[in-house]
C-alpha cells in the first residue's frame, strides 16, 4: 500500500498546528502546559510565545513542521515498501 506523502503531510500539519494552537491558548489563560511549551516550543520556534498571537505564531510553525514531517515519513515508507 503506498503512501500520498502530500496528504499525510497536510493531515499531520492540521494535527501539530492545531495541538500548538489549542494548548497555546489553554496555557495562556489557565497556565496549564506552559513549561511544555515553554521547553518544547519557544525553544525551537523563533517569534512563538504563549500569548494570543502566539496561538496563531504556533499554529503556522506547527503545520510547516507537521507538513515537512509527514510528507518525508510518507516518501520514505514508499521507498522502502517497493
Amino acid at each position: 500500500m503506498k503512501l500520498n506523502p502530500l496528504a499525510l503531510g497536510v493531515a499531520l500539519g492540521i494535527v501539530w498546528g492545531g495541538a500548538l494552537f489549542f494548548t497555546t491558548g489553554l496555557s495562556y489563560y489557565t497556565g496549564y502546559g506552559r513549561l511544555f511549551l515553554q521547553a518544547l516550543a519557544e525553544s525551537i520556534y523563533p517569534g512563538y510565545s504563549i500569548t494570543p498571537a502566539g496561538t496563531f505564531i504556533g499554529f503556522v510553525y506547527g503545520f510547516l513542521d507537521g507538513l515537512v514531517s509527514g510528507y518525508l515519513i510518507g516518501w520514505i515508507y514508499n521507498k522502502i515498501i517497493r
